[in-house]
């Protein structure tokens, strides 16, 4: 047994250790074990180890599972603890969180001083000098409602439609509702006034049963008091997201209100504010909110119908939760019920280790201390099958090595790459069939010869260096990755190939124990894939080239025969009026020279359409405040519009000043209007909004944060970008209108001149390519937004002008030289 052991620690020369060690296997095979001689004992004795062995290890299975039960207790106490006080910080922090909230209802009503008619920008001045939203997440809004009777209704409609809001209205009407609702209100001031809540903005709450008994119960009792479970005005006629509202009352300076009739008598409205359950709770768990899954309901049961809200499932969950409460809460009057249950992320901090672990060291110690009371009783018999196995052992291993050797073998010689093994002295060892096919020698013919014949013969000095320097031990680039070079075929012909080498491990004595594996990869496809590859790049180049001239040829011919069919109409007006005022006789008719100087002035703006389109149109810039423009020119634009088209407009109250000719602006609204007007047929709605636009660095011209800011974009719509909008300060004047939009085919062509999807005669297709001009010309920019169907919206961006303001340059006096 020795001298095999000696026999396979020995090193194989490659290639030829499969047939020595065949040999060994076939001719000294072990014999096989002789049978164990008869025992002396009497008869059982063979099983008394075994039978001590599990005496002493049931004793420590029972030691064990008496620790391992003290220590599971152990950890669900603490576990219990976790989550008891969890619950109680989480009920405690919805009740503070909403008497915090109360404050700010009571800072509010302060704010007021027993009158609810205050001034819009200072009530909105007070809500963001507090803050709300960002030191109290959940609060949709800060508001106030006024209370009236019926027929006090349509002077409080006057009033605030006298303030700027000719639209609004209190919602839903109280025609006809006299006798059974005495008392209306409205929701007068809201803050912000923006987004969602103008939805509220003139909303009569008292006219929905949820929350008119929780302003009555505030008004009645002087205190706030707590909606039950509503969908918020907020959320629109589709929303189900649960919420709440808080109201607090306001009376009439000065007026007693120590009953329940005097605060009745005094009242003038309530200051509220309302609440989205889904906000709420994100801003109140704190860090450990998700160690628990909480459920709010309104009312003392948890029901359905009451639930307020209920996040949804963590993941992770795959089985019931350990632990459940629920915590009644009283806020501002109302009960709410609090559901909560232990998280998996709480779950995952009970302790199981250490009862495992105990468990485990238990089960190992009894069955360490009952294997080592085995072994010592029956050490001899374990010896001889212990001495068997390790004879069996080592037979399977010889073979695993022999097929291990065998599959290595096949692998190699059905290998996709060329495989070359060499010893440490640069001769050929082993040669699989792709070397063959690669180089044109057969194993035969390789093997034994050195590494050189395979390389040209300016590479050979190169070659023997590195073989030298493998030998010594030393670095060599050829280890360092994949290497291209050149082999040698046996025809005298240059391979292009890819070498990958590596060293093998041995001692510096032994002479076949090192050497070096190269696996040779023929790259000659590879080479021909990349030659053929350059040139279909250059041929791309080549056709994206005379692309670009044809495409330029192409728009130089439109602008050619539009300038010239245009031209041409004026000249023959010109011509006719001339020739007929020449066969007249007597002196020239006025109605001619009439036409004649129309056609002259129509060629004038034609020039000038063009000169803007150009970008060399002389323009006279001053700075210009675009919402009082939009004021004086608003007769102009609705002449423009039509009858039958409802024209709106827009603007912010600090709007930015900005730099530009106001009449070569007033001139590209117009037409705006005037093609927004012909995309509708003669009805439909024009909406002018001017907004401020903040472009930060790095902010792409059609991002989300842009369009929002300027102006609302068409369901669904396309847009096209005229250039990237540098970073700065924009004055945005956009144009929308709900007409029949504008497919992306027409969008692509929407700038070029005379290019125009009227019938013939309806326009000059000058109009969008004018206002591209102009704005450029100007250093703004212009966007283009549209869907079929859903209408089209025209942005101008315009730069801001931060130098003080200066008077209007007065415009040049163009006469004729006598």
């Amino acid at each position: 047994m020795l001298r095999k052991l000696r026999a396979f620690d020995q090193p194989r020369r490659p290639g030829c250790a499969n047939s020595r060690d065949m040999q060994q296997t076939t001719h000294h095979t072990p014999p096989p074990a002789s049978a164990p001689p008869p025992s002396s004992e009497r008869p059982g004795a063979g099983q008394a180890p075994l039978l001590l062995a599990l005496a002493v290890f049931v004793l420590a299975l029972a030691v064990t599972f008496v620790a391992w039960s003290g220590a599971r207790r152990e950890a669900d106490t603490q576990l219990r603890q976790a989550f008891e006080y969890r619950t109680r910080d989480m009920s405690y922090s919805i009740v503070r969180r909403l008497a915090v909230y109360e404050q700010v209802l009571r800072g509010a009503r302060g704010y007021l001083r027993g009158s609810v008619d205050v001034s819009r920008a200072g009530f909105g001045e007070y809500y963001r000098q507090l803050r709300l939203d960002q030191s109290f997440p959940g609060l949709e809004a800060l508001g106030i409602a006024s209370a009236m009777g019926p027929g006090d209704v349509a002077a409080h409609e006057a009033r605030v439609r006298a303030e700027g809001f000719p639209e609004y209205r209190v919602q839903p009407g109280v025609e006809g509702s006299g006798q059974q609702r005495p008392l209306v209100t409205a929701i007068s001031h809201i803050e912000p006034f923006s987004g969602r809540n103008l939805r509220a903005f003139g909303f009569d709450m008292y006219s929905e049963p949820v929350r008119r008994a929780a302003m009555a119960a505030a008004r009645d009792s002087g205190q706030a008091a707590l909606s039950g479970k509503v969908v918020l005005v907020q959320e629109g006629s589709a929303g189900t997201g649960s919420g709440f509202l808080m109201y607090l009352p306001v009376y009439r300076t000065g007026a007693p209100v120590w009953s329940r009739d005097q605060r009745r008598a005094a009242l003038l409205g309530w200051v509220y504010a309302p609440f989205r359950m889904v906000d709420l709770m994100r801003g109140v768990g704190g860090v450990a909110a998700s160690q628990l899954e909480v459920a709010v309901y309104d009312g003392d049961t948890a029901t359905p119908d009451a639930l307020l809200y209920r996040p949804a499932a963590q993941p992770g969950r795959t089985r019931a939760p350990r632990m459940r409460t629920a915590i009644p809460v009283l806020i501002a009057g109302r009960t709410w019920t609090v559901e909560m249950t232990s998280s998996p992320e709480l779950e995952a901090t009970y302790d199981g280790a250490g009862p495992r672990l105990i468990a485990a060291a238990g089960v190992l110690l009894g069955g360490l201390v009952s294997l080592v009371v085995w072994l010592l009783a029956g050490s001899r018999r374990r010896a001889l099958q212990l001495a068997q196995g390790m004879t069996l052992e080592l037979r399977a291993s010889h073979d695993r090595i022999a097929a291990e050797q065998r599959r290595i073998k096949v692998i190699l010689e059905n290998a996709y790459d060329g495989f070359v093994a060499l010893d440490r002295h640069g001769r050929i060892t082993d040669w699989n069939a792709q070397a063959t096919r690669i180089f044109g020698l057969t194993a035969e013919e390789a093997i034994g010869q050195a590494a050189e014949v395979l390389a040209p013969e300016e590479t050979r000095a190169t070659l023997r260096a590195a073989f030298a320097a493998f030998a010594r031990g030393a670095a060599s680039p050829l280890l360092e990755g994949p290497t291209e070079a050149e082999a040698l075929h046996r025809s005298g012909r240059r391979i292009p190939v890819e070498l990958a080498v590596a060293l093998l491990p041995g001692k510096a004595e032994d002479k076949d124990g090192a050497g070096i594996t190269v696996f040779v990869r023929d790259i000659t496809p590879r080479r021909e894939a990349e030659a053929r590859e350059q040139q279909r790049q250059a041929r791309l180049v080549e056709a994206r080239q005379a692309l670009d001239r044809a495409q330029k040829l192409e728009a130089v011919g439109k602008l050619t025969g539009g300038v010239a069919h245009d031209f041409n109409n004026i000249l023959h007006i010109i011509s006719a009026n001339v020739q007929l005022m020449l066969r007249a006789d007597g002196p020239p008719s006025r109605k001619r020279l009439h036409n004649i100087l129309d056609a002259v002035e129509r060629g004038s703006r034609l020039a000038g359409q063009l000169l803007a389109f150009a970008r060399r149109q002389p323009l006279h810039p001053s700075v210009v405040d675009a919402g009082q423009l939009l004021e004086r020119s608003d007769s102009l634009l609705q002449r423009a519009a039509g009858d039958g088209v409802v024209l709106t407009r827009s603007s912010p109250p600090d709007l930015w000043p900005t730099l530009v000719d106001p009449n070569q602006l007033e001139h590209v609204l117009l037409n705006l209007v005037i093609n927004a007007r012909d995309a509708m047929e003669g009805g439909g709605r024009i909406a002018l909004q001017l907004a401020n636009v903040t472009v930060e660095p790095g902010q792409a011209p059609g991002s989300a944060a842009i369009a929002a800011a300027a102006s609302p974009l068409p369901p669904g719509a396309a847009e096209q970008f005229d250039a990237e909008m540098a970073p700065g300060d924009y004055v945005a004047v956009a144009v929308s209108d709900n007409g029949h939009g504008m497919p992306p085919d027409v969008m692509e062509h929407a700038f070029e001149p005379f290019f125009t999807t009227k019938p013939e005669g309806k326009g000059t297709g000058l109009g969008l390519s004018m206002a591209h001009g102009f704005v450029r010309q100007s250093g703004g920019h212009i966007r283009l937004a549209s869907a079929p169907g859903a209408g089209t919206t025209v942005t101008i961006y315009l730069p801001r002008h931060v130098a003080p303001e200066v008077a209007a340059l007065p415009e040049p006096v163009v006469g004729v030289a006598p």
